[in-house]
């Protein structure tokens, strides 16, 4: 038998699924080899002062994410290295427990989603109608989902209607069905000058003029908007008013009344992206709120509860639903109806409030980690926020910063990323949190991170 007892120091989450990922940890580092017997789960309890019921849930949940294999009488032994079932993580999502550490893209903690999926899709595995999930959706009259979809949105202060709701796959997808169903190739679309990167080149593909309006810190300024309103004819205004990537802003009441004002006095659409609208404990109301006839609220499953559940929400006034969803149709002709079900089911018992909590929790976490390291003079940040923003020292030059940074082992983005004019872009960067697995790792990368901010004499060696 294996004499054997996981560190969990450091390790985050319910007790149980820290056991579990220290099991599956050692099974690839080699702790514990193929075939080798796990102790007794009282033993282990006892070992770690947890409960039994504890190591069972750890013990099964390392069983059904391909680590483990119980048999009955004889115990529970590690697996060989034959091909694993299915374990929670996609070829293309799954988050390295080695290597570069990546601070570069902005998801989701990946979190215990997958235990909540597994209960999800045993109940729908015992319900009659599967077949409607595996047909095509004829945007019928508003449903249960869209109630769902309604009830959800409305957390964050938006009063929202199950028949101003249109599903997409994901907000990324939405984004693009707003573009479609409110603006024309040639057509100027006003943003930040630091904006989602994303747009940039959706803007290229639509044959959309860009341009950029300025801040007043760090948020669209509604004067330099109304300003830039004079020189042009726009069409629509894209903008991220709660915790806005890549600067970490959010917008005030005042601040947000005032946009609304400027795109009513100018005709304008307002396309107000809020996909980390659910992370703030408190937050002003959408800007749809100053402006529900004219603004078109992005909402998703995806960053908010798990970033596999590719579920959009869009709400808009009943003028523009029918252009909206004859977006959807061109694109992809609708979200797919059994991703939709599980997000609205989980919206109704509450998981997806769990969820929520959970990345919440996470964010806030990484977030204190960054203040202990991080010098305050440089760090912007929200408490809840996925990611941080960090303006440069003059002596470090964004760029040269970032590949000395991937040279030590940190992947990191630069203000140019974002900047419509990148040629105008400020010295800083963005560095997300919430991509690495545990909290470990964003530590070892935000020392890195630190380091390199106070060596002074690199900076030097890079330049010579």
């Amino acid at each position: 038998m294996t004499i054997w007892q996981p560190t969990l120091d450091g390790r985050s989450g319910p007790k149980f699924r820290q056991i579990s990922d220290a099991i599956g940890e050692a099974a690839r580092n080699g702790d514990l080899r193929p075939g080798e017997r796990l102790p007794p789960q009282r033993d282990l309890a006892y070992l770690l002062g947890v409960s039994l019921n504890t190591v069972s849930r750890a013990y099964a949940d390392a069983i059904d994410r391909g680590f483990l294999k119980g048999e009955v009488g004889r115990g529970t032994y590690v697996r060989g290295t034959g091909p694993l079932p299915f374990a929670g993580q996609a070829a293309g999502l799954k988050r390295e427990e080695a290597g570069p550490i990546d601070f570069s893209l902005n998801l989701p903690a990946p979190g215990h989603a997958d235990r909540e999926l597994a209960g999800t899709l045993k109940d729908l595995s015992e319900t009659d109608g599967l077949a409607a999930f595996l047909d095509y959706d004829m945007f019928s009259t508003p449903d249960r989902h869209s109630s769902a979809a309604a009830n959800w949105l409305s957390r964050t202060g938006l009063d929202a209607r199950p028949e101003g709701i249109v599903f997409t796959s994901g907000a990324q997808h939405g984004l693009l069905v707003a573009l479609m169903a409110t603006v024309r190739p040639g057509d100027v679309l006003f943003t930040d000058e630091l904006t989602y990167a994303p747009i940039k080149a959706l803007a290229h593909r639509l044959d959309l003029k860009l341009r950029p309006v300025a801040s007043e810190g760090a948020a669209m300024s509604p004067d330099a908007l109304d300003e830039a309103c004079r020189g042009v004819a726009g069409k629509a205004v894209y903008c991220m008013p709660t915790l806005h990537t890549p600067t970490t802003a959010t917008m005030d009441r005042d601040r947000r009344a005032a946009l609304a004002h400027v795109a009513e006095k100018h005709d304008l659409t307002l396309i107000e992206d809020d996909v980390f609208g659910f992370l703030p404990l408190d937050r002003p109301p959408p800007l749809a709120s100053f402006a529900p006839e004219r603004t078109i609220y992005i909402g998703s499953a995806s960053k908010s509860l798990a970033p596999g559940l590719r579920v959009g929400f869009l709400h808009g006034a009943a003028g523009r639903i029918a252009d909206l969803r004859a977006a959807v149709n061109l694109t992809s002709w609708m979200s797919p109806p059994l991703m939709t079900e599980i997000a609205c089911r989980w919206i109704e018992d509450g998981t997806a409030e769990r969820l929520n909590d959970f990345q919440r929790s996470e964010a806030m976490h990484r977030q204190a980690i960054a203040r202990e390291l991080l010098p305050e003079d440089c760090l912007h940040a929200d408490p809840c926020g996925f990611h941080v923003w960090l303006t440069l020292p003059v002596e470090w030059h964004a760029d040269v910063f970032r590949m000395e940074a991937e040279r030590r082992g940190v992947k990191v983005m630069v203000a140019g990323a974002f900047a419509v004019r990148p040629g105008e872009a400020p010295n800083a960067l963005r560095l997300c949190l919430s991509h690495e697995r545990d909290r470990q790792r964003v530590r070892k990368g935000l020392e890195i991170v630190a380091d390199l901010l106070g060596d002074q004499s690199e900076i030097g060696a890079l330049i010579l």
